[in-house]
């Protein structure tokens, strides 16, 4: 840099400890740096899927399309909307979603008119409120999970410990959806309260989730489960 009278130097060291971390310029107010692996994330019905993770930068709109190809390839249809944020509103990704039926959410590339209906503001409040899931997610990750503080020596220890960072949130969400189910099964849903004896009635439980369209017993199989 000296001799070159430059600013920076492809491919530099700034840890010695983890020489693979680069710089990644951000932008943002107080970090306009940041420094760590960058990830490319997609949120469906609260479970997280790593599409991308990659330890230099990247521009991530790149990529909308390959995630939308694996949320095919893995439920079986387009989805119906996709929630991003503004780096993804290209008016190339925007024609690909519109020519496949997916709403993209965010206004379009046009000057903002001067008077916006109230069903458009409530649009645009729903879809800001749906993709706050996926903030909470890396929220949770960082909070509860230390995902912000990897300490890692090698590149491939460091890129799966994010994902098994990112693995076990999926596994919390799990679990409560089992506990939930479980307790379920020993719940009057119509009262909110517990069934007592300390010996259940299984014949009167099953009645009960007959009852309340937990249980189909003319197919003996699992119906609906609230």
């Amino acid at each position: 840099m000296w001799e070159n009278k430059t600013q920076s130097v492809p491919q530099r060291i700034v840890s010695l400890t983890q020489p693979h971390i680069r710089p990644i310029v951000r932008g943002k107010a107080g970090n306009p740096i940041e420094f760590g692996a960058k990830l490319s994330v997609s949120c469906v019905d609260n479970y997280v899927f790593l599409d991308k993770i990659s330890l230099e930068n990247f521009n991530e709109s790149c990529h909308l399309k390959e995630q939308v190809e694996k949320y095919k390839e893995t439920f079986g249809y387009y989805p119906e909307s996709v929630h991003v944020d503004k780096i993804y509103r290209t008016r190339e990704n925007r024609n690909w979603c519109k020519e496949r039926g997916i709403r993209i959410s965010g206004p379009k590339l046009r000057r903002p008119p001067k008077n916006v209906s109230e069903e458009e503001k409530k649009q645009a409040h729903s879809d800001e409120c749906f993709r706050n899931a996926i903030e909470g997610k890396f929220g949770q990750a960082k909070r509860r999970f230390s995902l912000n503080l990897v300490m890692t020596k090698l590149p491939e220890t460091s890129i799966t410990s994010i994902a098994i960072t990112f693995l076990v949130v999926n596994l919390c969400k799990l679990l409560r959806q089992f506990l939930s189910l479980f307790l379920s099964l020993f719940t009057n849903n119509r009262t909110g309260e517990l069934i007592k004896p300390p010996f259940i009635n299984f014949d009167y439980t099953l009645n009960n989730f007959y009852v309340l369209k937990l249980i189909d017993l003319s197919e003996n199989s699992w119906s609906k489960v609230a």
